[in-house]
């Protein structure tokens, strides 16, 4: 039994006319007549009862033609599923990010752009280390991640750069300098540093040295913490004080103050990244036109705002 089988009967039980059924069809009347007489011997029923003028169904043909309904809309929405995932426009995503990378505003917004881009695309979001997640996107664990890789990572990898961030300091407030609106660097060369681990992101872990030792020193490091959130909790609990990127300054335990750095420090910087393959899936290049559309859009109205200005 094949599918047209399965279209012809069912455009006859419709028509209930053979001629006009081939007609509808785009067939003629004899080759339609024998692809059904066909079917009935396959199935061993007589589907119509075929009267000199009129044609109706028998209580086999009724009783087949919803099932017959059912296969053609199945057989459909096959066809229609096979061409949205070809498209990338169904299926899974898995996203992973970094726990600082959260905090970023590109990071939510493109999420949660994509997800209303595209509705039917199940979205699986992972936290984990930079290093762990470039591990994964190596592996195929991962699609897309959000992480701060270093120049040696970039290379296995197809990278789209974010709106780089400024770093701050994060101290706890009863630090003689918490009042201060900004501070230079070398000012806090005696304090006591809490460090995101280098082995988890090197590059921020490498931004933060080198700010200190732009500045003149290098930071005595009290405590590494597994996270940055932990590092900014670690503040507030006055084990010392922090560089942290912008966007963390969204977390308001109680007891760390954040100022501004006066010095010119190296950026905080990440990439949406996925692998570097002849077969990366539809849907990860979606993902990476999508986050290429929004790039677009802020340098737009960064090119705007200039123009006012």
């Amino acid at each position: 039994m094949e599918l047209r089988h399965l279209r012809y009967f069912l455009t006859v039980a419709q028509e209930l006319h053979f001629t006009r059924a081939a007609e509808k069809l785009g067939i003629g009347q004899p080759p339609l007549s024998q692809q059904i007489k066909q079917l009935e011997h396959e199935l061993g029923v007589t589907l119509f009862h075929r009267e000199t003028r009129s044609v109706s169904l028998t209580e086999a043909g009724r009783a087949f033609m919803p099932h017959a309904q059912a296969v053609l809309r199945e057989a459909d929405q096959a066809v229609l599923a096979a061409r949205r995932a070809a498209r990338g426009e169904q299926g899974q995503i898995r996203i992973g990010f970094t726990s600082a990378s959260s905090f970023n505003p590109s990071v939510p917004a493109i999420i949660s752009g994509f997800r209303e881009r595209y509705p039917e695309v199940e979205i699986s979001l992972v936290e984990q280390a930079t290093e762990a997640l470039v591990n994964a996107l190596e592996a195929g664990q991962i699609d897309i991640a959000f992480v701060r890789p270093t120049q040696g990572q970039r290379e296995g990898l197809v990278t789209r750069a974010l709106p780089a961030e400024r770093l701050w300091l994060a101290l706890p407030k009863r630090h003689p300098l918490s009042g201060r609106s900004a501070l230079r660097l070398i000012e806090l060369a005696n304090d006591m540093f809490v460090l995101y681990p280098r082995l988890n992101g090197s590059l921020l872990y490498d931004s933060i040295i080198a700010a200190c030792r732009n500045a003149g020193f290098s930071p005595r490091i009290a405590q590494e913490a597994p996270q940055m959130t932990s590092t900014v909790n670690l503040v507030a609990a006055g084990v010392g004080i922090a560089i942290v990127p912008e966007s963390m300054r969204q977390l308001h335990p109680e007891g760390v103050v954040y100022v501004e750095i006066e010095d010119d420090t190296p950026p905080a910087l990440l990439w949406v990244a996925h692998t570097r393959s002849s077969r990366v899936p539809p849907m990860t290049l979606n993902f990476m036109r999508h986050v290429d559309d929004y790039l677009a859009r802020i340098e737009a109205g960064v090119a705007a705002h200039r123009d006012r200005a």
